[in-house]
Order: structure tokens, then C-alpha cells, then sequence
């Protein structure tokens, strides 16, 4: 079975920085494997293109540019947020608000965006809100372990549901 819309796909890899030499940013071993509904949009269109129509036991190999992948680091990105929006209950956790913390907020939409606290003054706290891998190009390397169709379930929930069941990335 090949690898395509409506498959659950297992499988390993790494994740490395430029090439299949660069620094490596994640692995994903077969102890642990890595397994998703394909074509539902939840990994980079890139990612899926080169991924379709392999086999179980098929390896891959391919690079990303930044802009494929997760685009280049913005200025934009870097805003200075009211402290006030930090309080619970009129008081700010000053724990949360460390430098480097990563804290999860929530765009207009309600979509959640991790953010990076770079600096935090008596009113302002100044976050960046670029993806952590924003700016580089990736390389990733591994192996389709098994493709299977998924079931209705999965379908209807949009997400494979692994031995575990609910993994999230």
C-alpha cells in the first residue's frame, strides 16, 4: 500500500539543520514512531509531497527550504505586549515571565502561537513569536514503517489515533 490521502502513515526520521550532516533538531525512532492521517493538512505540503507514493520500508531523503517549511524570521513577528494581559487575578506570574520561556498565547482567531519572552520591562513584555524553526532550511531522513487505510473513525476525526491513542505533536 502507498503512501496517500485517507493512509495512516508510520514512520522515523530526522530532522537536521541545512543537510543530512547538519545539527540534528529531532529524532524520531521506531520505539516511538511518528504516525499520521495523511493529506488532512496537518504537516508541511512539502513534507507530504515527498512522502506520497512510497511504500512500507521505502527510506526518504529530501531538503526544505525555509521558505517550504516554516518560513523566513520576521521582525513583524517580535511585538511588545501590555503586561496587564499576563495577570491572573490582578497578579502577574513572575515565573512565566522569564526570559526564554516559551508561553503559549492566543492570536485573534483563538489559534494558539508560542511565543519566546525576550525581554520584560516594568509595562511591557516583549515576546517572538516566530516558529523556532523559522528562518532555516531542514533536511529530513528516515523510513515508512507501515501504511495502512485509516478507519472511519480517524477520518472523522481527522488525526490517526496510535496504540495510545491520542498523541499530540
Amino acid at each position: 500500500m502507498k503512501v496517500g490521502n485517507q493512509k495512516v502513515v508510520t514512520l522515523t526520521y530526522e530532522l537536521r539543520e541545512e543537510n543530512e550532516r547538519g545539527e540534528l533538531i529531532q529524532k524520531v525512532d521506531a520505539d516511538r514512531p511518528f504516525v499520521y492521517l495523511f493529506g488532512v493538512g496537518g504537516l508541511l505540503p512539502k513534507f507530504e509531497q515527498n512522502l506520497e507514493g512510497l511504500a512500507a520500508g521505502d527510506r526518504f531523503s529530501f531538503g526544505m527550504s525555509a521558505e517550504e517549511s516554516y518560513g523566513e524570521h520576521t521582525d513583524e513577528a517580535i511585538i511588545d505586549l501590555d503586561k496587564k494581559i499576563f495577570e491572573m487575578d490582578g497578579e502577574i506570574d513572575e515565573d512565566l515571565l522569564t526570559i526564554g520561556n516559551q508561553i503559549t498565547m492566543q492570536d485573534n482567531h483563538g489559534n494558539p502561537l508560542e511565543g519566546i519572552v525576550l525581554e520584560v520591562t516594568d509595562d511591557t513584555v516583549k515576546m517572538d513569536f516566530n516558529h523556532p524553526l523559522a528562518g532555516l532550511d531542514l533536511h529530513f531522513s528516515g523510513e515508512i514503517l507501515e501504511v495502512r487505510q485509516a478507519s472511519a473513525d480517524e477520518l472523522s476525526h481527522g488525526h490517526a489515533h496510535g496504540p495510545h491513542d491520542h498523541h499530540h505533536h
